[in-house]
């Protein structure tokens, strides 16, 4: 991945968003979790996990200090309420998560075993991104599932939010 603000994709995603929804308003309800993550002092990560019909079928935002829980991310907390929302582990055929960063390995893994369908990302993750930044997460031969990727919506905003938020850290 050379250029950071270019569109990436992985697999086959589909050609037009769910129903009522673009591929932007996803990535606003997940920034929107961001915000709240950072107005908890987290780093500034959210997520929305979307049924093919466009219904938002839960949501995350980012919290591993305050809830002094490693795997608090926002991929995982998101994943966590979907499928408390539907009582069941597997999510429904379909499924979309938006997620202003790209999924670490952590994430990735639990992101296969929900069996999500796509993600959409914002900024890639040059650091810890297992999905196309480091590994090529969609590419994984001893996985049983396997799901499209379209990285780099609304890559600037995101990459700002997370920017902004470790300069006034740094202050």
């Amino acid at each position: 991945m050379n250029n950071p603000d270019e569109i990436i994709i992985r697999g086959k995603p589909p050609v037009t968003p769910p129903q009522g929804q673009t591929w932007r308003d996803m990535m606003d309800v997940a920034m929107r979790q961001g915000y709240l993550a950072r107005n908890k002092g987290e780093v500034p990560i959210g997520a929305a996990l979307f049924s093919q019909d466009g219904e938002i079928l839960g949501t995350g935002s980012n919290s591993p200090v305050s809830d002094h829980d490693p795997s608090a991310h926002a991929e995982i907390k998101c994943l966590r309420s979907a499928c408390n929302n539907l009582n069941n582990y597997r999510l429904p055929q379909g499924t979309i998560l938006a997620v202003t960063l790209e999924p670490c390995i952590m994430c990735l893994g639990a992101i296969i075993h929900a069996r999500v369908a796509g993600i959409i990302f914002g900024a890639p993750d040059p650091k810890a991104g297992a999905v196309v930044s480091n590994m090529e997460g969609t590419d994984l031969t001893f996985t049983n599932h396997k799901f499209w990727v379209l990285g780099g919506v609304r890559a600037d905003e995101c990459r700002t939010m997370l920017q902004s938020f470790f300069l006034q850290k740094r202050k």
